[in-house]
């Protein structure tokens, strides 16, 4: 499967392809696993200098777009 990055598309089922660590995003911001993220904390945390932390917030921005 190709991404974007790549100059490809991105397939139909990509979400399944993805290299998720699960609980990975509230351990690093500190949120308890039954807690949602708070909005700012998840915002600041797109944006930060860790690149994995930021990518983990972007991906989860992302989905949570899939539950309406």
């Amino acid at each position: 499967m190709t991404d974007y990055a790549r100059g490809g598309e991105v397939g139909k089922k990509w979400i399944q392809g993805a290299n998720i660590e699960k609980g990975a995003l509230h351990r690093e911001l500190g949120v308890a696993q039954g807690d949602k993220i708070p909005e700012k904390k998840l915002e600041k945390a797109a944006h930060s200098d860790n690149p994995k932390l930021a990518k983990r917030a972007r991906l989860a921005e992302t989905l949570k777009s899939f539950h309406h």
